[in-house]
């Protein structure tokens, strides 16, 4: 006999966790990383102090991480368990949007394009990677704000107990 399938707001919920966990990571990486000033000089630095290089990259992978999870998991999960049917990527974000998950599909398709550069053009210009990784960090904290307006959201349109969702 075939176990049956979850059912979409157990789905949802277990996404929210995986979720939770990658949004405390990203906070705990942005806070140390963000410490300091990162400038151009910082970045042309990161050649001789291997630890700053190593704070930079986890960053940078948490960064992408909770964005793809939140994106490509998590945005049409919780249109599933609404009793919604998810479309393509834009039309879950600009639906998610109309219904004030995330606050500006805008910005949040230009964090997806920083990511990629982040990604991809690693440090071939160290002031065009500072002025990113700073504007990563401004990023970074829409990303945490979309995964509070989630948890907030689902308490309400779900009528989830707060017991059911993860902590902060």
């Amino acid at each position: 006999m075939k176990a049956s399938s979850p059912l979409p707001v157990d789905r949802f919920l277990a996404t929210l966790t995986v979720v939770a966990r990658e949004a405390g990571h990203l906070e705990w990486s942005r806070a140390r990383l963000f410490a300091q000033r990162i400038d151009a000089l910082w970045v042309r630095s990161l050649n001789n102090q291997p630890e700053l290089a190593e704070r930079l990259e986890a960053f940078v992978s948490r960064y992408g991480r909770l964005q793809d999870t939140i994106a490509d998991k998590l945005l049409p999960r919780w249109l599933l368990a609404l009793a919604e049917r998810p479309g393509s990527q834009i039309e879950v974000l600009n639906r998610a949007e109309r219904l004030g998950v995330v606050e500006d599909v805008a910005a949040w398709l230009e964090a997806r394009q920083l990511r990629n550069r982040l990604v991809h053009e690693y440090m071939t210009d160290a002031q065009s990677f500072a002025e990113d990784l700073n504007l990563a960090d401004s990023y970074s904290r829409i990303l945490l704000q979309t995964y509070r307006r989630i948890c907030e959201d689902a308490a309400k349109r779900l009528h989830l107990p707060p017991e059911q969702l993860p902590g902060d």
